[in-house]
């Protein structure tokens, strides 16, 4: 192993043992995180709902589960469902994307100012 690995290996592993302070740019990192995570978290559970009931719709249709629930005509609820759920597919991305631009600008003065701080130096 040359010299340089050796020296690379030793700071590497060395890094991991020291205290981290908080950093300008651990800041950063968690400003850009709660920007994000609100948004992300909205998208997901919306969408999984809808994709649940859009299942549910088609498994209403075309499954003996109508027969189980006692459900005499199960085209209506069933079509109900999966239109429920294509249309809260459909706009979910233009729902994450406005909480997203909507906090994107409420935090924007604080992130570009901490970005300038790290940039100078």
């Amino acid at each position: 192993m040359k010299q340089q690995d050796r020296v690379f290996e030793a700071q590497k592993i060395c890094s991991q043992y020291m205290e981290r302070g908080d950093s300008q740019m651990d800041e950063l990192r968690a400003l850009d995180r709660e920007v994000k995570r609100p948004a992300i978290l909205f998208a997901s559970c919306f969408g999984t709902l809808g994709a649940l009931l859009l299942g549910s719709g088609m498994s209403l249709i075309l499954t003996d589960l109508p027969v189980w629930l006692e459900i005499n005509r199960p085209m209506f609820p069933g079509m109900l469902l999966g239109i429920l759920g294509i249309t809260m597919m459909a706009v979910n991305l233009p729902i994450y994307q406005s909480i997203l631009k909507n906090r994107r600008v409420q935090y924007a003065a604080q992130i570009q100012s901490l970005s300038q701080k790290i940039m100078q130096g």
